[in-house]
């Protein structure tokens, strides 16, 4: 039976959303033909238009993408750092993936879990060794999760929904816990969804992987995820379910980047017209090499100066989203894209199943892709204090309910910072007390006290509120927040 036979049978003819109209290959490839050739006069009118925090149109994005002017591209990646800020301040969310299994029915060209790959040792982590895993993570820090896992029957819904519960109910000592965990797997049906909400996750996130429909099929040959439309109308059934906060992401390499940025911006006006909700992040992972996959080489290469603008042009188009970059970027470029626009990282990362507790699992034989960014957390939280950014373990917004479109009314006109500030700045102070070294306390010590003076000069009265937060953390006190 075909893969389409296969979902109408399974899930009836509705299941093709009107995503799939609006975006298409057409449309997308007359964007980029409109916007070619650039004037400095039509660039710097949309820089503009962009620091009132609106964000710009996909044409508008097209036409900065087109940019090769150095000074020009300067011009909208200090824009970029400017929007960045205005809505989230200097705040870079701290989250850790865990790979529950790296069994999988699909044969996707540029995975190391792909079905054909014969190289790769595969592994479904029992209910113990995930609890053995989030205690490892609990034990340096962590507190939000990423769980992920490939697609086959033996890794199913339930065994996910099960393996959250056991991941939420591990507590360590010095206040470890996962306060939120948000989760990356297949495409689910609506019903499926509604079992996933009640999990009690944060965001369900989906990766179109590339949303040329041509080059999509032809990395994707065989399995549920060669059906391009049931991936591409995903967010539509999770909001379907109740899940208000959904994450998308193109895999940059797989096709022309200017292609995929523009497909993700039609997927963002797309699920803000329809949900009045538009993705609570966007994640910009660039291809990396992985054992066993018949790719000698990266597609479609994205250089570094194509990759700050494309996390610039991103940032201008859709400023209320949080922007995720992995550690498949070098702790170099993962410093410089802080500026332009990133707003959540990974640390301290693996991509095998087990390989938290047991670091001899940190083997490519194990591994969805390879990682470039090896640093330790406390080493990556003391480099982003030292910086003058602020990490946050933050989960007040999700477990308070403000998600969804609470959470776009407060992120679009960049009035989420008045609780993103704060909030990081406690979840820090308690990061620093229970796990940090005295490389982290010192650079902490110094970013907090910078950020109370501000925070003293903006309101006082909030300032007065957090100082008596930050002493009840140092006297003990765990979970505060606003």
């Amino acid at each position: 039976m075909s893969n389409i036979n296969y979902f109408k049978e399974e899930f009836g003819e509705d299941y093709r959303t009107e995503v799939c109209d609006y975006i298409t290959d057409e449309k997308i490839e007359g964007i980029l033909a409109e916007a070619q050739k650039p004037s400095p006069e039509e660039v710097n009118r949309i820089v503009e238009k962009a620091l009132e925090l609106k964000g710009i149109t996909p044409v508008e994005a097209a036409t900065l993408l087109q940019v090769e002017d150095e000074e020009l591209i300067d011009r909208f990646l200090e824009a970029a750092r400017k929007v960045k800020e205005e809505i989230y301040g200097k705040r870079l969310v701290i989250f850790a993936p865990l790979y529950f299994a790296n069994q999988c029915v699909n044969d996707c060209l540029y995975c190391g879990f792909r079905k054909d790959n014969h190289l790769v040792d595969r592994k479904k982590l029992t209910q113990q060794e995930i609890r053995n895993e989030v205690e490892a993570l609990e034990k340096e820090g962590h507190k939000r999760l990423l769980v992920l896992t490939g697609e086959a029957p033996n890794t199913d819904l339930d065994y996910v929904v099960e393996s959250i519960k056991t991941a939420y109910d591990v507590k360590t000592e010095n206040g470890g816990e996962i306060r939120r965990i948000n989760a990356e797997i297949a495409p689910l049906s609506t019903e499926d969804f509604k079992k996933l909400k009640e999990s009690e996750i944060g965001t369900y996130t989906c990766f179109q992987e590339t949303y040329n429909r041509k080059q999509y099929q032809k990395l994707h040959p065989s399995g549920p995820k060669s059906n391009y439309e049931w991936r591409l109308s995903v967010m539509d059934r999770a909001q379907e379910a109740g899940i208000d906060d959904v994450g998308i992401g193109a895999l940059f390499g797989l096709y022309d980047y200017k292609f995929d940025v523009i497909g993700m911006l039609l997927h963002a006006e797309y699920l803000d017209k329809k949900w009045g909700v538009g993705p609570h992040t966007v994640s910009v992972p660039r291809l990396n090499p992985a054992l066993g996959t018949p790719l000698d080489e990266v597609p479609y290469p994205v250089s570094d100066s194509d990759f700050r603008k494309l996390v610039a042009v991103l940032r201008l188009a859709i400023p209320y989203t949080g922007m995720i970059l992995s550690t498949r970027e070098t702790s170099e470029m993962r410093n410089e894209l802080f500026e332009h626009g990133v707003s959540q990282i990974s640390a301290g990362s693996r991509t095998t199943p087990g390989g938290y507790e047991k670091k001899e699992n940190n083997k490519e034989e194990l591994a969805q892709f390879s990682l470039h960014d090896l640093r330790p957390i406390d080493e990556i939280i003391s480099g982003i204090a030292k910086d003058g950014y602020i990490p946050s373990f933050c989960t007040a917004c999700y477990r308070l309910g403000r998600t969804g479109k609470d959470f776009m009314d407060l992120a679009k006109p960049g009035k989420i910072q008045e609780f993103c500030r704060p909030n990081a700045m406690l979840t820090f102070k308690e990061y620093l007390e229970d796990f940090g070294t005295e490389e982290s306390r010192k650079h902490g010590k110094e970013c907090l006290s910078v950020l109370m003076e501000k925070l003293k000069n903006d309101n006082p009265k909030l300032a007065e509120n957090i100082a008596d937060k930050l002493d009840a953390i140092a006297d003990g006190k765990h979970d505060l927040y606003l």
